[in-house]
């Protein structure tokens, strides 16, 4: 699936993701710095009806939030090194939790993720459009 969308649009998009994603549980985010990969995981959120605040997990790895759906964690890999160190957060244990899982930055360790993991590629084309494009294996 690939979608181009207008940032005032942010919602629609989500919402049209999810409505083609929902049965799938691991989203690995790819895209450059800006890119915009936090504020659609907001939004996300949002539609799935998270009602806890939704912030960047940058410095705690591990956000996790609440919803009609169970527990959503919300990760944010920038600032692991390796694999290891991924495993040692206790990153694993998320993504093979059977909970719906948002990861930013997941090049970072990319062995961890499970087999059925959605790779997700966030590109900008300008200053308020973005593309989006959802790789399933």
């Amino acid at each position: 699936m690939e979608l181009t969308f207008h940032l005032n649009d942010i919602h629609l998009a989500a919402k049209t993701f999810w409505q083609a994603a929902s049965v799938d549980k691991v989203f690995a985010f790819y895209g450059e710095m800006g890119a915009g990969k936090t504020t659609f995981i907001h939004s996300l959120c949002e539609v799935l009806g998270v009602t806890d605040t939704v912030g960047s997990p940058t410095f705690s790895l591990i956000n996790e939030y609440q919803s009609a759906h169970g527990s959503i964690f919300h990760i944010d890999l920038y600032r692991v090194k390796d694999d290891e160190e991924a495993i040692r957060a206790g990153i694993e244990d998320c993504l093979f939790s059977g909970n719906i899982c948002f990861v930013e930055w997941a090049q970072k360790a990319p062995s961890i993720f499970p087999e059925e993991t959605v790779s997700v590629f966030l590109t900008v084309i300008n200053e308020q459009n973005r593309h989006l494009q959802i790789d399933k294996k």
